[in-house]
């Protein structure tokens, strides 16, 4: 099987959300970053999930998770402080990097497998983005291994996008179910939308 590592980006403030904490917030009975970190590692060996500190409360809900917690003290860089720190510990025989965001509920175990599936077929050369069943680019997206070495030049907040479009030759592009790819929840009127849409979770 192909060595994919994940990535979780998670040492965002969550400012959207006032004084709430998105990646706390309950999705089918534990906190949704708990959740994205789980069906993470039902497909992977290895993930890693960047926070704000060591200490910081989002490592509590990863408690007995085998996930490697990386502390990201510029997470105030945007996006990017957390993708080149989790890509510096990317172990040398991962032949891709399978970023997911962490505030993604409704991507699930299958949807994981069939974009690593996709990379797989096409010899681990390609990079491969999720898209909604309606072709709109979303997540996760996997990066092969030899591109690894242009996350350290990221900057800001627009996390790997320029990567994406200096290597579109390189780009397929996945279509999962429904909204999968596309639905993350970073405000309050997000959260109050999917809870009714989603009243079971």
């Amino acid at each position: 099987m192909t060595q994919i590592t994940f990535v979780i980006p998670a040492a965002g403030a969550s400012r959207r959300m006032g004084d709430r904490d998105k990646l706390l917030e309950p999705v089918d009975g534990v906190a949704l970053l708990r959740g994205v970190a789980a069906r993470a590692l039902a497909v992977s060996n290895d993930v890693i999930v960047t926070l704000p500190s060591d200490s910081h409360i989002r490592a509590e809900v990863l408690e007995g998770l085998a996930v490697r917690q990386i502390p990201v003290p510029d997470a105030a860089d945007g996006m990017s402080a957390s993708l080149r720190h989790a890509t510096a510990a990317v172990p040398d025989n991962a032949e891709g990097v399978l970023v997911l965001p962490a505030d993604m509920p409704d991507l699930t175990e299958d949807d994981l497998r069939q974009v690593i599936q996709a990379f797989e077929d096409a010899s681990g050369e390609f990079l491969v983005q999720a898209t909604g069943a309606d072709g709109t680019p979303g997540h996760p997206v996997i990066f092969p291994a030899d591109l690894m070495s242009e996350f350290k030049l990221l900057t800001g907040d627009a996390g790997a996008r320029t990567i994406l479009k200096a290597n579109r030759n390189r780009l397929i592009r996945i279509a999962l179910p429904g909204e999968h790819a596309l639905t993350d929840l970073d405000t309050p009127d997000a959260w109050f939308l999917w809870r009714a849409n989603n009243p079971d979770r």
